[in-house]
């Protein structure tokens, strides 16, 4: 009875427009923009803020440029960690190699150096797609990690290759807290989510989404391929190397190749399939699954069988349960917890009536 739009009226294109067009949706986002940014820096202890949620974030972010491009645009791609990577080092380097730069333009600047990579590994979709468009964007993982490691000037010649991140300062404040560097990264996500989704909603996400569902007969009709799919790589290049910046600055502290190595690639597309390929908020719940749930079955197999277990067969269980629950829910749901979201507010307005 809650959650009915009854009686709510839209007198313009710019109310029928909205994000959020029903009354209780809005109130809903601008109750959780006040519980995360007010509440939640003070209420959650350090473990929670810096080894949970700053994760949650970032890797939302990542799996949110991963899905403008595959949920979205119906491009392919295995190599989200190699541009977050991208992302990472070019900003390591614009803060190290220009003195006084904000940390923000260096992030911004990596974003681009990401987007300008993925452009030029994303030239092969214009001949190939589908399974071989994915194995075209692996061969990006593979080498931008290796020209990572082969070439020591990424690294200020680093002789271990792990070289400490710069302390975040803006404004002349530095983000050195845990409470600091969610607000940072929870700040950042929140715009770029926004502007994902505004940017699905306009004329280019339905380019995006024309080509995705059938490309030749959006080329009949004028939508120009080359330029449709080689701006899909770009933004989702973007965020991932926004994503890989946070990364290394507000969760890692360090810049180094192996942390983008192909299983983080792998993480991220499972969090768009879990969550809902194609939706902004399933990348959101996808990334707190797959975060969440290996912290949760290590919690309750520890305090449930933890004694009896053998060394090392408690993190092979963790594991066999994780990939089981994961093939689970996706025969249940396969269009990801988002569609189940969605399910429940369509209920919901109908509510107590049968569907």
């Amino acid at each position: 009875m809650l959650y009915r739009e009854a009686g709510q009226f839209k007198a313009s294109y710019q109310e029928d427009a909205q994000i959020f067009p029903i009354r209780q949706d809005r109130i809903g986002f601008f109750a959780l923009m006040a519980v995360v940014f007010l509440v939640v820096p003070f209420a959650a202890s350090e473990y929670w803020l810096q080894a949970i949620l700053i994760p949650v974030l970032i890797f939302s972010l990542a799996a949110l440029g991963l899905n403008i491009l595959t949920g979205y645009a119906g491009q392919l791609s295995l190599g989200s960690a190699a541009f977050m990577a991208v992302g990472a080092f070019a900003t390591y380097n614009f803060m190290l190699r220009i003195d006084g730069i904000p940390f923000l333009v260096a992030m911004l600047l990596g974003g681009l150096c990401a987007a300008g990579v993925g452009i030029l590994f994303g030239l092969p979709s214009l001949r190939i797609k589908g399974f071989y468009l994915a194995v075209a964007t692996l061969a990006a993982q593979f080498f931008i990690v290796w020209a990572l490691v082969k070439f020591p000037w990424f690294s200020n010649y680093s002789s271990s290759g792990v070289i400490s991140a710069q302390t975040v300062n803006i404004f002349g404040y530095a983000f050195v807290t845990p409470q600091a560097k969610y607000l940072l990264t929870l700040a950042i996500v929140t715009v770029l989510a926004l502007a994902a989704k505004n940017m699905v909603r306009s004329t280019t996400g339905r380019k995006w989404m024309a080509v995705r569902d059938m490309d030749v007969a959006a080329e009949v009709i004028g939508i120009r391929l080359m330029r449709t799919k080689l701006q899909a790589f770009a933004v989702s290049s973007f965020y991932c190397g926004v994503a890989g910046a946070l990364y290394a600055y507000t969760y890692l502290g360090t810049v180094e190749p192996e942390g983008f190595n192909l299983d983080l690639s792998f993480k991220i597309l499972f969090m768009i399939i879990i969550g809902g390929v194609g939706s902004i908020l399933g990348s959101f719940l996808g990334s707190a699954f797959i975060v969440l749930l290996p912290i949760f079955l290590n919690v309750v197999l520890h305090s449930a069988v933890g004694a009896a277990l053998p060394a090392g067969f408690g993190s092979s269980l963790e594991l066999m349960i994780f990939g089981a629950l994961i093939i689970f829910f996706l025969i249940v749901e396969p269009h990801g917890m988002a569609r189940l979201w969605q399910i429940g507010k369509e209920k919901l307005r109908l509510w107590p009536f049968p569907h």
